[in-house]
């Protein structure tokens, strides 16, 4: 029988008190996945990594033998509440090497305590629980908090809410790795419903960190950190010591697009979501996401999706309580 090719590996931090139903959950739904994957063999690579006071390990693998290159990381649920987590500086440090690296990383729940004392989503967009929110919002102020969403995509940063979304999490990154059938298969042997946004009849932006160009990594960094004030996309070049016209070459070998591209999937990403989770009016959710012209922020959306913002909102909108 062939081996089966490995799409990606995901990495399962276990640190003190986490929700150990969520690393076998997760290590179990991956393996199912794998199952459903077609005729070619596919197969995501599961590790458990453990945390202790004198570093982080691997204490199981699926696919032993090769050397490990985290695709993702994710920091489960806790079972005990925030107050009475224990800082996790060990586990932060790791975390922040495996992200230069090249990782996205993830959290479940009140995993986001762990992901925000790497100070990675100072800034950035974050979820979790929606009984933590105050929490996590007074001990980590600099975390742009939005407890709405169950599943928030940063591209190199991922956060889910709830105590179960590891199911919605790991099913996701099924539907990105192994593809929508496989994802909707996986799902319905497990009798849990299918993450919505992974039945669109589009393709998603899926940004790749996994190219060995550290400079140009860090600009992506940049990029999905500071997408809607970002001005100077060729700025990014001076940033990272190279003439434009190298910058510009290394980036597009990198991620396939060049800045300007790549900046635009970002926001146009993040447009999506709001239109597909909020009332918000497309002009201003257009100046939110950096386009101060709305027209040119149609035109750029219906260039990337096949339709126009109010088309979208019509076809993939949930309905919303504006009481």
């Amino acid at each position: 029988m062939r081996q089966a090719d490995l799409v990606a590996e995901i990495g399962l931090l276990i640190y003190p008190d986490c929700q150990l139903a969520a690393i076998h959950g997760l290590t179990d739904l991956f393996r199912i996945a794998g199952e459903w994957a077609g005729e070619v063999p596919r197969a995501m690579r599961v590790s458990h990594w453990q945390a202790t006071d004198e570093g982080v390990g691997c204490v199981f693998d699926s696919h032993p033998g090769a050397d490990h290159r985290l695709t993702y990381v994710i920091a489960p649920p806790s079972i005990v509440m925030p107050e009475k987590m224990a800082p996790a500086p060990v586990a932060a440090t790791w975390l922040r090497a495996q992200h230069s690296a090249g990782a996205t990383l993830c959290s479940v729940c009140a995993g986001a305590f762990v992901l925000a004392e790497t100070g990675l989503i100072d800034g950035r967009r974050a979820t979790t629980h929606w009984a933590f929110a105050r929490q996590l919002a007074e001990r980590f102020p600099k975390v742009n908090l939005d407890e709405s969403h169950l599943v928030l995509d940063e591209g190199d940063i991922m956060t889910a809410g709830g105590i179960l979304a590891w199911a919605d999490l790991g099913l996701t990154l099924v539907g990105r790795h192994l593809g929508p059938a496989t994802m909707l298969a996986t799902a319905r042997f497990l009798l849990v419903d299918p993450p919505r946004k992974d039945q669109r009849p589009f393709a998603q932006f899926v940004p790749r960190f996994h190219h060995g160009d550290e400079a140009i990594r860090h600009s992506q960094h940049v990029i999905h950190a500071h997408a809607a004030t970002l001005q100077r996309v060729a700025g990014l070049a001076d940033a990272a010591g190279m003439t434009e016209r190298t910058f510009l070459r290394r980036f597009s070998a990198a991620t396939g697009f060049t800045p300007v591209e790549y900046l635009q999937q970002v926001r146009i990403s993040k447009a999506r979501e709001a239109l597909e989770r909020t009332l918000t009016p497309v002009d201003r959710i257009a100046w939110d996401v950096g386009y101060s012209d709305a027209a040119a922020f149609r035109k750029v959306f219906q260039k990337l999706t096949g339709l126009p913002p109010a088309a979208y909102r019509q076809q993939f909108g949930v309905a919303v309580d504006g009481s």
